[in-house]
């Protein structure tokens, strides 16, 4: 299976690559999201270590029940040969309806084909009151006109 663009990135590929990751997040669709990862994809996401699709779904499957209203943009930071680091933040709120902006960010190595083969991400969550959003697109795939994480000063 392959999951263009391909390595080696250079600084279009990697932002389409980001964006890819970005959307498919955004879908919450965790049988969706796993399919972009190796079969034995390596996961560290903030304490928790992991690998596999199966664990993989799972934890995406945990993570938006308990993350609600979920959006997410991401940006690149730096990339190379086969391998993509990016910022991060999305908006989300808990089962008592306070919200949180989540910032962070990722380093992602990917095989010959395009499938991430190792994912390490660091997440600080901040409160923030719903007044203080920045990220009101309808839920699913932020819109090409919506500003990015330096358009809104994050």
């Amino acid at each position: 299976m392959s999951r263009p663009p391909l390595p080696p990135f250079t600084a279009e590929t990697a932002t389409q690559k980001a964006r890819l990751a970005e959307d498919a997040w955004n879908s919450r669709d965790p049988s969706r999201v796993a399919l972009a990862y190796t079969p034995d994809s390596q996961w560290r996401n903030r304490a928790e270590f992991f690998s596999g699709r199966p664990l993989i779904e799972a934890f995406l499957a945990r993570k938006w029940q308990h993350e609600m209203d979920y959006r997410l943009i991401k940006e690149v930071w730096a990339f190379t040969e086969n391998r993509i680091a990016v910022r991060f933040a999305y908006e989300w709120h808990d089962d008592s309806g306070q919200w949180y902006r989540s910032h962070g960010n990722e380093q992602w190595q990917f095989d010959a084909n395009g499938l991430m083969e190792r994912r390490e991400a660091s997440i600080n969550d901040v409160r923030i009151a719903e007044a203080d959003r920045k990220f009101h697109w309808p839920l699913g795939r932020r819109p090409d006109d919506h500003p990015g994480l330096s358009e809104l000063g994050l």
